[in-house]
């Protein structure tokens, strides 16, 4: 395809494919999160009231450095839940798919693997350089 015929957007059949791609990717997340969140925001039913002091000491320590880790672990994943909603509102506005650096499409591979995808691995290859 030369510049004058090169593809500006997707059409709207292969947004709808994106579309379906990034809600599935979405509710697992959401799932995810959900794990997540009441893995560090409910109690341990395991108490350690029956077991020696030492031990006691260590198990609450290895609890609170979980719920750290889970806390970390949910973060990022509302940062890539925000993301595949953002995608859906690129979609809305048949912007989703172009690169925010040079413009042009991010190819389909890449989005179905990076759905929330806003560089082309060109742009984001000159991140680092």
């Amino acid at each position: 395809m030369d510049a004058k015929n090169e593809k500006v957007r997707y059409s709207d059949e292969e947004l709808e494919e994106f579309r379906h791609i990034i809600m599935e990717r979405l509710k697992k997340a959401k799932a995810d999160l959900k794990m997540l969140t009441d893995a560090y925001s409910v109690g341990n039913e395991q108490d350690t009231l029956d077991t020696s002091p030492t031990f006691k000491i260590l198990e609450e320590g290895n609890q609170v450095m979980s719920k750290e880790e889970n806390s970390r672990m949910a973060a990022r994943q509302q940062k890539f839940i925000t993301n595949l909603e953002n995608a859906l509102i690129r979609i809305e506005n048949k912007t989703y798919g172009i690169c925010r650096e040079t413009g042009k499409l991010i190819p389909k591979e890449r989005l179905r693997s990076v759905p929330h995808a806003t560089l082309s691995m060109e742009a984001k290859m000159q991140q680092y350089k």
